[in-house]
């Protein structure tokens, strides 16, 4: 067996998890990312490919790194295929917007961190966390060429993804770690990699379709005219969907898909929930997909595991400096994450409980006549302005529709109620049980006006992790 000491040990070498470790390492910190995959596999991830804002990243990893794997820089808006209305809902989207080839991008990450002086061990599994009696986390066992292999860290970060096993081993007792997770707050999704014969006539946009199953949708985002990022997902408090069989169908009803071939394929699960409460304890921190990050209602979450992994790495870097790693020495991250992100997506998940009891069809046609530019600020700016005047306007246009119009005007309120609520996230521990106590009434009320199941426990029910 062996044994390695390092100041941070990072679980996962995706997005999160290289910009932690060149964030930490850029600041001197001695940081060693554990990587499951083989280093020839290691940032081949299932994803949508679609990068948003890449123009504002955090520096730690350059932009001009990452350059090579963006592959098309032309597309600028949204295009909602809409069968059910017989429409197609062309909606801008604000910002930079690129398409790109996800293991390349993932491969260009971790050169980055490498040159920024973090180190990376591949092929190693890891099988627990250790713990001190009082709760600290210490480090991490694994297995790494059939050898028993210990990692003593002063800290340990979570990146290794949707529904981390890391979370499972470790005992959150007396912290506010969220707990409040399960499968049925996640989406599972499948994407494969096509590269059509003749130029697509949409490589400017990314395109959505739902499919004929409420909170699920397909998507054609393309990396290149000829080279197409096709997928689907669905979330996990539905019933399975069959997705390999539901793409290949859309894709024999799609004449530009005509004797394509594929070129890769992945599976994988992402969360379609609010970012974790606290993803902080005496030694642990959580990021990107393990915490949460990500818009609900896009499934997008580069961006968020970009910035929460910088602001983790520097709140981890100044506790390391000035004490030791506590939960309150760590608590400007959750408090970072919340400004920056957090919150918008917390609003955002209301309009996700709400898809989750609104009849697609009902759906469809009440997003058929909405405004593009309404939808636009409703996925990416947190949300969404849509005021009284223009949801009677959309109940005139989607007659038929009335009780769905009624949902989302109830919703939109409570949606920036509960934004209100999250601009007086606590600045300590001690305040989150109060906090999060106001927050879940007004969850209560979402559930009561949409006639959604619960998305998550009452406190009082929490009494494991999964």
């Amino acid at each position: 067996m062996s044994r390695h000491e390092y100041d941070i040990v990072v679980a996962g070498a995706g997005t999160a998890g290289c910009y932690a470790a060149a964030t930490a390492a850029g600041e001197g910190m001695d940081v060693c990312v554990v990587e499951r995959k083989d280093e020839q596999e290691a940032g081949h991830i299932a994803c949508g490919d679609a990068l948003k804002g890449a123009d504002s990243f955090p520096e730690a990893i350059p932009k001009s790194q990452l350059e090579p794997s963006i592959t098309n820089t032309g597309v600028d808006h949204g295009r909602f295929e809409i069968p059910q209305e017989n429409t197609v809902l062309e909606i801008p989207v604000p910002g930079e917007l690129a398409v790109i080839d996800r293991w390349e991008f993932g491969r260009r990450l971790i050169e980055g961190a490498r040159e920024a002086g973090a180190t990376f061990h591949f092929d190693t599994v890891i099988s627990s966390v250790t713990q001190t009696d009082d709760g600290r986390v210490t480090g991490l066992k694994a297995t790494q060429n059939n050898r028993s292999v210990t990692y003593d860290a002063d800290l340990v970060m979570d990146a290794a993804g949707a529904l981390s096993i890391l979370q499972e081993d470790v005992d959150f007792a007396d912290t506010t770690f969220d707990t409040n997770v399960r499968y049925s707050q996640f989406c599972s999704a499948y994407r494969e990699v096509i590269e059509v014969e003749e130029p697509v006539s949409w490589d400017d946009a990314l395109v959505f379709k739902p499919t004929q199953r409420s909170a699920g949708y397909l998507w054609y985002f393309p990396r290149t005219s000829t080279r197409i990022n096709v997928g689907l997902g669905f979330q996990m408090n539905e019933e399975p969907m069959q997705l390999v069989d539901v793409l290949a169908n859309d894709l024999d009803t799609r004449s530009e898909f005509n004797n394509a071939e594929v070129k890769d394929k992945l599976g994988g699960s992402l969360p379609t929930r609010r970012p974790y409460d606290s993803a902080v304890a005496p030694g642990f921190v959580a990021v990107g997909d393990a915490a949460g990050h990500v818009n609900p209602t896009t499934g997008g979450g580069i961006a968020g595991a970009a910035y929460a992994a910088t602001f983790a790495a520097e709140a981890a870097v100044d506790a390391l400096s000035n004490g030791g790693p506590g939960e309150q020495s760590l608590w400007q991250y959750n408090e970072r994450v919340m400004n920056k992100f957090g919150a918008k997506y917390a609003a955002l998940d209301v309009y996700n409980i709400l898809s989750t009891a609104v009849d697609v069809d009902d759906l469809m046609g009440l997003l058929a006549a909405i405004p593009g530019e309404k939808l636009a600020e409703a996925l990416y700016e947190g949300s969404t302005s849509v005021g009284l005047r223009l949801t009677i306007k959309s109940a005139i246009k989607s007659f038929g529709h009335w009780s769905t119009v009624k949902s989302l005007y109830d919703t939109k309120k409570l949606a920036d109620e509960l934004l209100s609520h999250y601009e007086t996230y606590p600045d300590t521990p001690a305040e989150m049980h109060d906090w999060s106590r106001r927050r879940d009434s007004i969850l209560n009320r979402v559930y009561e006006s949409t006639g959604a199941d619960p998305k998550y426990w009452p406190d009082s029910l929490i009494s494991f992790h999964r």
